[in-house]
């Protein structure tokens, strides 16, 4: 059966971040995810993961300066540096979580950088950081986003994801599907995961539109769980939406997977 990480970077918002693990296991909840880890003490969230007995399912490289609209550094030519020390940064991180998979947000390129530098670029870091990840045992993951909600974003489909993949020299590279994004990008969901499920190691989910939880939108998700169980899909289903209320009222369409 299909398992589910909460968010915590979306979910449970009316607690602090440190009490939304407590609020995640009286959900339900085994795992959890969100997205930076960095501003808290790596031991204090350790300690609350084993707490409340969650698995660190998934946290982010160091993505820029998120708060004035950065989302991500690794196709910038000249923050080549800032990124490597990111990897560093997101690996100690993980070895104290227990984290064994980080997203990697490719960015929106600088205006005046060169297309064909700007993917060069990420390509090389993405080898670097499959690289260094991969001799302690984490997964990289990069993850395609919608352009309604994050302009400009360098990688923005599934196709080319998986090419990008392709050009980096490494087997510790892989997709990130996010549900929500991709149904605003390309649509035809189940056949498009299952055509790249070989590179698919993380899911994400949010209905559309509004990015609230499953039920609220137009995405018929009983089908896609139906559909993920049948092929054996064994990684995790990230639950990053924006609860349409409270988490707790909104979690109705959670109970009978839990």
């Amino acid at each position: 059966m299909v398992k589910f990480a909460a968010n915590l970077t979306m979910m449970f918002n009316e607690v602090d971040f440190l009490d939304r693990f407590e609020a995640a296991a009286n959900a339900g909840f085994k795992g959890v995810e969100y997205l930076f880890p960095y501003d808290y003490d790596k031991t204090a969230i350790a300690d609350r993961l084993m707490q409340h007995g969650l698995t660190q399912v998934l946290h982010n490289l160091p993505a820029g300066d998120w708060d004035a609209g950065e989302r991500g550094i690794a196709c910038h030519p000249d923050r080549v540096g800032e990124f490597q020390d990111g990897v560093d940064q997101a690996i100690e991180y993980a070895a104290t979580l227990g984290c064994k998979q980080i997203n990697c947000l490719a960015g929106i390129p600088p205006a005046d950088a060169a297309p064909d530098l700007v993917q060069a670029t990420l390509v090389s870091n993405l080898t670097y950081a499959a690289t260094r990840m991969k001799r302690v045992g984490v997964r990289l993951l990069i993850e395609p986003i919608n352009l309604r909600d994050i302009p400009g974003f360098y990688l923005f489909h599934t196709s080319q994801g998986r090419a990008i993949i392709e050009q980096v020299s490494s087997d510790n590279v892989f997709l990130q599907h996010d549900i929500y994004h991709m149904q605003i990008m390309e649509g035809d969901l189940i056949p498009t995961m299952e055509t790249n499920m070989e590179v698919i190691r993380h899911i994400q989910l949010a209905d559309n539109p509004g990015r609230n939880e499953p039920g609220t939108g137009e995405i018929n998700y009983a089908q896609i769980f139906a559909f993920l169980d049948r092929i054996g899909y064994d990684g995790w289903i990230g639950c990053e939406y924006r609860p349409l209320t409270t988490t707790e009222e909104g979690l109705d369409w959670i109970k009978p997977y839990l």
